[in-house]
């Protein structure tokens, strides 16, 4: 596996003279984001070595280098995913290879099923820690030398990005909730006896992602930051029929709000 990785970086360094230090993976109706980077240059997946392709509606399937706020990123518009038949060394490839790009930081977003009650359709939950119900583990295997065979979870989520997260938010009048972000494998989604249990569990949102590509950016100890966009609920009593294009529509709604806290956060940390 590691061939293919310094394979795919060697041909993404020869191609591109930007070098980010921060990146971005954007997820399901989360896309417009990149409509705000000042594009440097720009791969389709299906044009990159070894890349698995996207095949998730709400998922464009691009890797950008460009520009956000002013400070250089690389972005994923769409990202991989377990049900769609990919191992998990092919759900967090890109993150193995963001380490041999000289990634620092990663910056993870998703749509997902809002399940405490205090949570509304379009609140913005800055992920606080996870929980990883996922059948497979990203790290099964013989270990990869960017980490130990087993590795600190402690602070999945780096505590200092959450609390300038939370400053920024509070500078913009922008309103946020914290919570633990389960995750599972989908792709349906979630009965109401599930709901009950992930949130029984310790669960406060759950979705179809995000914390495969965390753990394995933490093994290669890349600091990440995460946001869940709540675009249904799966409280009692408010649980209703949803669809993907409705997930999509709801996440579409405030983008914008998410764009303002993640292109603070990397000036700020740049």
């Amino acid at each position: 596996m590691l061939a293919p990785i310094k394979e795919t970086a060697e041909w993404l360094l020869a191609r591109t003279a930007s070098r980010p230090t921060t990146a971005v993976v954007l997820g399901t109706g989360l896309g417009r984001l990149a409509e705000e980077i000042e594009v440097i240059d720009a791969f389709p997946y299906s044009e990159i070595p070894n890349f698995p392709v996207s095949t998730v509606e709400g998922h464009s399937g691009r890797l950008i280098f460009g520009r956000l706020g002013g400070k250089e990123v690389m972005a994923m518009e769409g990202r991989f995913h377990y049900y769609e038949g990919y191992t998990m060394k092919e759900v967090t490839f890109p993150m193995r290879v963001m380490y041999e790009l000289g990634i620092k930081n990663l910056f993870v977003s998703n749509a997902s099923g809002g399940m405490s009650p205090d949570f509304e359709i379009g609140d913005l939950m800055l992920i606080t820690d996870h929980i990883n119900l996922f059948p497979e583990h990203p790290l099964r295997g013989k270990n990869f030398p960017t980490g130990p065979r087993f590795p600190d979870m402690s602070e999945a989520y780096d505590r200092e990005y959450l609390a300038m997260a939370r400053e920024i938010a509070k500078e913009k009048g922008i309103r946020v909730v914290e919570g633990v972000y389960a995750g599972t494998q989908g792709p349906t989604f979630e009965t109401p006896a599930e709901y009950k249990m992930f949130r029984i569990l310790g669960g406060d949102a759950v979705g179809m992602s995000t914390v495969p590509e965390v753990i394995v950016a933490n093994h290669c100890g890349i600091r990440c930051f995460g946001i869940s966009i709540i675009t249904d609920l799966g409280v009692e009593g408010k649980i209703v029929e949803v669809s993907h294009e409705e997930v999509q529509k709801a996440a579409n709604a405030v983008q914008p709000l998410m764009a303002d806290i993640f292109r603070e956060l990397v000036n700020r940390i740049a």
